[in-house]
């Protein structure tokens, strides 16, 4: 194969090429070719070309390791991951990263010995005995649970590894790297398995995208939810109340209830109805949806009441379609749109937990659409055009869009899946969306339509998404008389525009590093005087502003006035009103915004109007 690029291919593109997609499959340069072949270059720069860099980097990395620690350490596995690569290592002591520079040093000596990467096939017997004789004991473990005859391994110096490939031709082409941090990892993700350390770092064909990225990393770094939450009083997570539940301060409750009332403002408007259910329900009801045979490994264990098993729930849907079929319904009333902010509970391994992003009890911006077959395809647009807007209300208007296909576990007939997946698809295309399919990632009862927003440092997140059900209303017996008198299951459409309450708003802390637009900071305003003789004044500013709505604060401490402003910044409040003997004799206030800038003095009704008007235009 590198003999035939040479001739093939110009000089600069031959450099640049580290593997090729031969018939539509990724392989190494090194392999054979054996028959008529259309070959496309994989360059470094390009997203399968990073992919390969960064799993190789990740076999210099575990070679790095097992040279400096030898039989001390036994490896997992070691794949690429968005943007960089992990390996898992089982020590008896863990690593920490005060050992990355030893590391990162030895993977360099690596690098400079440009040592190949070299693929050779063998049975998997052959495989087993070879690895046992390493005591690579996940390596066996791994071979003994395939079902192959074959595999590959491939050797880098003197680390052999079990992986599919390709790699690079050697690792000369692995000269931009960093190690970035350790994190713990129950082996095959099993809590009852050995606990190995996971090593995370990442690799870039170009030192100054390396930079660029660890640039990002760093503001990340700063706009971490769990620390701004912390830091703003949004939030606390305790260990006595348990993990992955989340208790809402009063300034992240005033949050939450700006995009509550936000929410339900917006779907009235859209002739939406609000709805409430119960946390709980008999197990029954999970028997007749399906949860208990699909979804059970994300439940919690039931409990006995009156001798009856209930579970808390997982979803709302049920309870919505049990509202439903407490009544008869014709044709004439659909669309049917419901609309809950239900509180679910999901379990989630301790290791998956992260603040806001992954909880174990969450609320849902739910709704479920009931309509006729003659109506899906309008209901979706219209679903598609409130998500959008208000996506873009909170700052959100970048995006990417996932069409979900039928996964590996469902139900329903194939009638079914067809008609709903092209809805889907024909809504899509004729709103001009741009999409990208995502096979076999649907849900058990149907296809749906996903949207990653983007945030401010181009981060994407799993929020919004649109699904088409014919699988509930037969389980449940829905049913709607039609025009032609006759009886009629209805389509049932699920939807969440925010995913889940918590979860948005992590993305909104990281998006807006805690200084939120002014229609949704838990803090508008905050007063402040320079002496006490002011403080009588600011009593009454305060008191007047908050009755007419203003969320404002006061700070009449005996304190510096810098270093009253300097708590407020911190903060993130957006104004500073501050008072001294002249704004109290005047009756007005002077106006510092959170960037420094004041504002001419003006009376507090002034004040009011201007929040009010920037609240109105909902700018960031």
């Amino acid at each position: 194969m590198a003999e035939m690029l040479k001739e093939l291919v110009s000089g600069k593109q031959r450099k640049q090429t580290l593997a090729v997609r031969c018939n539509g499959k990724v392989i190494d340069l090194s392999a054979p070719l054996t028959e008529d072949a259309v070959l496309e270059l994989i360059f470094a720069q390009s997203e399968a070309g990073q992919e390969i860099l960064r799993h190789s980097t990740a076999h210099i990395m575990a070679l790095a390791v097992k040279e400096l620690f030898g039989k001390h350490v036994k490896i997992a596995i070691g794949p690429a991951i968005d943007d960089g690569f992990y390996y898992d290592f089982d020590r008896e002591k863990p690593f920490s990263s005060d050992e990355f520079e030893q590391i990162e040093n030895k993977m360099t000596e690596i690098v400079n010995a440009s040592l190949p990467f070299i693929r050779q096939e063998m049975s998997r017997e052959d495989a087993v005995r070879f690895f046992e004789q390493l005591g690579e004991i996940y390596k066996v473990e791994l071979l003994r649970d395939m079902e192959a005859e074959t595999v590959s391994l491939y050797t880098n110096g003197s680390f052999v590894d079990l992986c599919r490939g390709p790699h690079v031709p050697d690792s000369s082409w692995l000269k931009v790297f960093k190690l970035l941090r350790v994190a713990g990892s129950y082996w095959r993700g099993d809590e009852k398995r050995q606990m190995l350390t996971r090593i995370y770092g990442t690799a870039f064909a170009d030192k100054k995208d390396l930079q660029q990225y660890l640039t990002r990393l760093e503001e990340a770094r700063k706009r971490d939810h769990r620390k701004l939450g912390k830091q703003l009083g949004l939030f606390t997570i305790q260990d006595q109340v348990g993990p992955g539940l989340i208790l809402w301060q009063p300034r992240g409750a005033q949050l939450r209830r700006l995009i509550e009332d936000y929410w339900k403002d917006e779907h009235y408007r859209n002739d939406y109805q609000l709805l409430y259910t119960p946390h709980i329900a008999r197990q029954d009801l999970w028997k007749t949806s399906g949860h208990l045979d699909f979804y059970s490994e994300n439940m919690y264990s039931a409990m006995e009441i009156d001798e009856v098993l209930y579970q808390l729930k997982p979803m709302n849907c049920p309870f919505h379609i049990g509202i439903y079929n407490a009544d008869k319904h014709s044709y004439r009333e659909f669309p049917i749109r419901w609309c809950e902010l239900g509180t679910v509970y999901r379990y989630e391994r301790t290791g998956a937990l992260h603040g806001l992003m992954r909880v174990r009890g969450f609320t849902q911006d739910d709704a479920h659409i009931f309509c006729r077959p003659d109506q899906l395809e309008d209901e979706i647009f219209n679903i598609i055009d409130l998500n959008l807007h208000i996506l873009k209300t909170f700052g959100f208007d970048q995006y990417d869009v996932y069409l979900s296909t039928r996964p590996e576990k469902n139900v329903g007939s194939d009638e079914h899946w067809e008609l709903s997946t092209q809805a889907l698809k024909q809504a899509l295309e004729k709103k001009g969306l741009q999409y990208q399919l995502d096979p076999g990632e649907g849900v058990f009862y149907g296809p749906k339509i996903d949207i990653k927003i983007k945030d401010q440092l181009g981060r994407s997140w799993q929020c919004s998404t649109i699904q088409v059900d014919f699988n509930l209303p037969e389980r449940f017996q829905m049913t709607y008389t039609g025009a032609d008198g006759g009886e009629h299951k209805p389509i049932m459409i699920h939807r969440a525009l925010m995913g889940s309450l918590e979860r948005f708003i992590g993305v909104l802390i990281e998006h807006y590093a805690g200084a939120f637009p002014l229609w949704l900071a838990p803090e508008q305003a905050r007063i402040m005087n320079i002496t006490d003789d002011q403080v009588a004044y600011c009593e009454q500013v305060y008191a007047h502003l908050r009755a007419r709505g203003l969320r404002i604060e006061k700070d009449v401490r005996n304190e510096k006035l810098n270093y009253k402003i300097r708590e407020a910044q911190l903060m993130k409040t957006p104004y500073m009103l501050i008072i001294g003997e002249r704004e109290k004799e005047d009756g007005t206030v002077t106006v510092r915004k959170k960037d420094g800038q004041n504002l001419p003095a003006m009376t507090p009704d002034a004040f009011y109007d201007l929040v009010i008007e920037e609240c109105h235009r909902r700018v960031a």
